[in-house]
């Protein structure tokens, strides 16, 4: 049975701390901590032994079954239960969030609360960050029997990252990023992956890339964004870099960037033959991307077949509490699931939103009660699924959804609308 978490505050976190903050007891038959004992997936072997890297790389992802459309790594946002919340909708496999390699090997406080995973948590790869390989050997094993991949981050752009000396600014010094990864393929059970940003130039990219294979990378996902390149909505994500480190590398290569929508994942695999799809922002917004719901954002308002898949962004939150009941977290996580969840809804009733900002203290009792006051209040925002029904007529479901999609973006984005003979029209405010 799950134990259901106290209540308590988190302090403002600053950027020179990764530690999580007190959390609840783990519910000691659904979760487990990094001190209990690990279940077995069985191992690999050595990863720079026996026959080739490449054979084992493929092997090992094949027995995985192939994932195609993954929960990217996201610091305080891809913990276990938004991570069970996103395979419930068509995630096949899942990133934890970033762990600091050093903290990790350090402090029992800090892996007990910031890393859990859970029996179906699987595939799943475990990143850390690091500057030093025999720190992130000593994390690294502690992981190895709970997951599929360790993964070290080499993509982070943040000013902590910077500051910390990990992520993408160990871009400069490739020795090092080296040697990182050769420790970890001689001495762990499980393979090896990478996550990189791209570099300007394509050719210093595939040069990267192909030392990361041969150090021993079993797996390379590539965010198509370079280093300064941190704002995903005013940056489009090089596609063309990662189907040529794609074409470059033998072993399995994912991609990172530009995913809005199912389309925009199956047009990715399609222009860079990329062998997995990652999602983050969007996953935070909809964590049933997968499973093929659009928010209203991404409806056009001429796109035909589109129509109110019975789902919204408050149901999704409450399977998330629901899951957090289960798995408990810091509220810290909690907090900001809800705010990316229901931002749209906050947009409409913008009092619920300051509301829940002068919480100091969460409780799962407030939480579901915020949500049925938004739905008293007359608040849904559906997500929107493609109509795969017969019997309804193609363009009764066009004016239908046009006149819809106009509705609610005008009411999220500040539009006044006006009809002439049934038909809608989008006046921009002044």
């Amino acid at each position: 049975m799950a134990l259901t978490p106290t209540t308590h505050s988190d302090p403002p976190l600053n950027d020179d701390s990764l530690c999580s903050l007190p959390q609840q007891n783990q519910d000691e038959q659904s979760s487990s901590s990094l001190q209990e004992t690990p279940f077995s997936m069985g191992s690999p072997g050595k990863y720079l032994s026996g026959v080739s890297r490449v054979e084992m790389a493929w092997a090992h992802w094949t027995k995985l079954g192939r994932p195609k459309f993954i929960v990217a790594p996201m610091v305080d946002n891809s913990e276990l239960p938004f991570r069970m919340l996103c395979r419930k909708y068509g995630a096949e496999a899942a990133y934890t969030p970033m762990l600091h390699s050093r903290i990790f090997s350090e402090n029992p406080k800090y892996r007990s609360e910031e890393f859990t995973t859970c029996n179906e948590d699987r595939p799943l790869f475990v990143q850390f960050c690091a500057n030093d390989p025999d720190t992130l050997l000593e994390a690294a094993r502690r992981v190895e029997s709970y997951c599929d991949y360790v993964d070290i981050n080499l993509g982070c752009p943040q000013r902590i990252a910077r500051r910390g000396y990990y992520g993408a600014f160990l871009m400069d010094n490739l020795p090092l990023v080296k040697s990182l990864v050769e420790k970890l393929a001689s001495n762990l059970n499980v393979p090896v992956s990478c996550k990189i940003r791209v570099f300007p130039k394509l050719e210093d990219t595939l040069k990267y890339a192909k030392m990361l294979e041969d150090a021993g990378c079993s797996l390379l996902a590539v965010h198509g964004r370079t280093r300064d390149e941190k704002d995903g909505k005013k940056f489009r994500a090089d596609w063309n870099a990662i189907k040529a480190v794609k074409n470059e590398l033998r072993i399995p290569v994912l991609a990172n960037g530009n995913v809005r929508h199912m389309d925009d994942v199956q047009n990715c695999l399609e222009e860079t033959g990329a062998d997995g799809v990652l999602s983050a922002e969007t996953l935070l917004e909809n964590p049933a991307l997968f499973a093929g719901f659009r928010t209203v954002d991404w409806v056009s308002d001429n796109e035909n077949g589109y129509v109110d898949g019975k789902l919204d962004q408050a149901d999704l939150v409450v399977e998330y509490l629901k899951l957090c009941e289960k798995y408990p977290v810091p509220w810290r996580m909690i907090r900001s699931h809800v705010h990316k969840l229901l931002g749209n809804w906050f947009r409409l009733q913008p009092q619920v939103r300051e509301d829940l900002n002068a919480q100091s203290k969460l409780t799962f009792e407030f939480l579901y009660s915020l949500v049925d006051r938004l739905r008293e209040l007359g608040v849904r925002v559906p997500l929107h699924q493609k109509d795969t029904s017969t019997a309804r007529d193609s363009a009764e479901v066009s004016c239908i959804e046009f006149g819809t999609n106009l509705v609610w973006k005008a009411l999220l984005f500040g539009r006044t609308l006006k009809t002439v003979d049934s038909i809608w029209y989008c006046i921009p405010e002044i």
